[in-house]
């Protein structure tokens, strides 16, 4: 069953992060330490931009508007101008409050329109009247933080090339209070092709806004998406800052979709026609379909067509014959994709009932067995394998993994040939159904870890990382696929510091400094009987060489390691399940 993700309810009782009861407990302990209203000692801010604050209004509940507005109004930095259209509500006492909140403060503009069209129009109405050099988007009944445009203009000033800066945010339940905060990583292409990443607090470039034409008619329910979408094909991902704070309050009533996303089944209907259209602009051959396994959100299918580059599948083995046989016969048996074959690179093996599966594999010929007696060195083997390859792309596959889904090369293909996506990771899992492998998220435990390990199958995740595609800053090399050439480019792996351990990540790592992205996709399965064949570290000169390769990884790699960007800083480095931190790795 799909699971809400949008208004973040997909996986409130699993972990703490901030969806249930006991998770909002804790929540509003975390403001208590981490977000004190203590402003006094916070430097002014001069020469900041002026922030037009757009409010479209049709019929809100008077109490909620008002709260909007006064979130507006006490605000502690003072350049800005809110910019209100009303779309010819029916209350007559909407204009009221509007018409007196302008006279007691004349940063308050409004405009009445004269006919109802909706908030694409009333959106673009409100922009007609603002003089601002930045946009920023305000909904009728919510609310911001009275920090939210000091940190806004803070950051335009720090980086006055910014297009589009968005913050963190949370919910605000019928009670008043705070809950359910969404603590999101820097800008994140593909997890944006899944849903609004930027969504609240989005604060736009006027200039860009302009560029675009503002608000598409039509987009209605997503205009804020398509707009954000559209403002993206005109910039470089670099002027898309993120503030790692929650600066904006999601209002939780009946009608909104921060409590459920089918309140506005149109909005859903528009933010995949936004998603398309956007692809389409880019020139890129997709389909956009729903996330199977979460509601609101969407899932990209990228269309192969003509295109079937060759595919070298490498995987090393040292006896386990039973491990090997179930992996190289599901590939065999599975896989739709053809145009393949596969490298097996024998380490070291002994026994008869190897070599017997050595025999009756070579009948196969896209199969090749080679052998290379030396001591255990992933990555020296992997580099061997590869340098013979003549394929466009490898796929590193470990040989205790089992495929489940036949369309997973496909899948990881689609992913791989886009541009400027380096390397590709699927999603592993463990015999027992819980996650073995999506995504890895740096930092956690020192160096590295898998992101919602040992979730169980049907879980979302922390508002549905666990079922959407999204890049990564590092995938496993368990199941790992790159273009052979930028394989080689990068120096392939560490073979002289990273025998075994980190080998991946620090690979994954050469490709983003590139200017790579690296791709998590959940639509690629397969099973992982992890590290059956060669058993854990228990050697003491064994964890000497994890020792060395963890110092090697913080030296070349530590300020990465501490700011994941595809993580965020107010979630714990101490575990994989996305809990809060106790404090925040950045706060004033």
């Amino acid at each position: 069953m799909a699971k809400d993700v949008i208004n973040g309810r997909s996986n409130g009782a699993y972990h703490d992060s901030g969806f249930g009861s006991k998770a909002d407990n804790n929540y509003e302990k975390w403001i208590g330490l981490y977000d004190r209203n203590d402003y006094a000692n916070m430097p002014e801010i001069e020469n900041g931009p002026l922030l037009s604050i757009i409010m479209p209004v049709y019929n809100p509940q008077i109490g909620y508007l008002e709260q909007a507005i006064q979130s507006v109004v006490g605000q502690v930095y003072k350049n800005w101008e809110l910019c209100i259209a009303d779309d010819k509500s029916d209350k007559e006492a909407c204009i009221k409050v509007i018409e007196g909140y302008a006279k007691k403060d004349d940063r308050i503009k409004y405009l009445l329109r004269s006919e109802n069209g909706h908030i694409s129009a009333a959106s673009n109405s409100a922009i007609s009247i603002a003089t601002g050099q930045y946009i920023v988007l305000l909904d009728q009944d919510d609310c911001i933080h009275p920090m939210a445009l000091y940190y806004v203009a803070k950051e335009i000033l720090e980086y006055p090339e910014s297009a589009i800066i968005y913050s963190d945010e949370d919910k605000i339940g019928v009670d008043g209070k705070r809950c359910g905060p969404y603590f999101k990583c820097a800008f994140n292409y593909d997890l944006f092709l899944s849903h609004n990443l930027i969504s609240h607090l989005g604060v736009y470039s006027r200039k860009i806004v302009d560029e675009v034409g503002g608000f598409r008619i039509g987009l209605e329910g997503s205009q804020d998406y398509d707009l954000a979408l559209r403002c993206i094909e005109r910039i470089d991902e670099k002027q898309i800052r993120h503030i790692p704070r929650v600066l904006y309050h999601w209002r939780m009533h009946e009608n909104s979709t921060s409590t459920n996303v089918r309140s506005k089944p149109y909005a859903y209907l528009a933010a995949r026609r936004a998603i398309g259209d956007h692809l389409c602009n880019m020139g890129v051959s997709a389909k956009v379909e729903p996330a199977p396994e979460a509601r609101g959100a969407c899932r990209v299918r990228y269309l192969l067509k003509d295109k079937h580059p060759s595919i070298e599948i490498v995987v090393l083995t040292r006896d386990r014959a039973d491990l090997l046989s179930m992996c190289i016969y599901s590939v065999l048996k599975k896989t739709r994709y053809d145009n393949y074959c596969i490298t097996i690179v024998d380490n070291g093996s002994l026994e008869p009932g190897t070599f017997e599966l050595f025999e009756n594999l070579k009948h196969d010929d896209r199969i090749n067995v080679v052998r290379r007696a030396e001591p255990f060195n992933f990555s020296k083997l992997n580099n061997y394998a590869v340098g013979r390859s003549k394929s466009d792309y490898v796929c590193l596959l470990n040989n205790d993994v089992e495929v489940i889904d036949g369309d997973w090369l496909t899948e990881m293909l689609s992913h791989a040939i886009q541009d400027k996506v380096g390397a590709v990771g699927a999603r592993l899992w463990y015999p027992d159904d819980t996650l073995q492998h999506a995504g890895v998220i740096l930092g956690i435990g020192g160096i590295a870890n898998n992101a919602h390990h040992k979730l169980p199958k049907g879980y979302g995740g922390y508002f549905g990382r666990a079922v959407l595609q999204q890049s990564y800053s590092a995938v496993t090399g368990a199941c790992l696929m790159v273009s052979r050439l930028l394989y080689e480019e990068v120096g392939g792996l560490n073979e002289d510091e990273l025998g075994v351990a980190y080998n991946d990540v620090d690979f994954c790592l050469k490709i983003l400094a590139k200017g790579y992205r690296n791709v998590w996709t959940p639509y690629a399965e397969l099973y992982h009987h992890e590290s059956a064949s060669r058993g854990r570290e228990i050697y003491p000169e064994e964890v000497d060489r994890l020792n060395n390769e963890s110092l090697y990884m913080k030296k070349h790699w530590g300020k990465i390691l501490k700011n994941d960007p595809a993580y965020s800083p107010n979630l714990t480095d101490r575990n994989m399940h996305f809990s809060y931190a106790w404090p925040p790795r950045t706060v004033n």
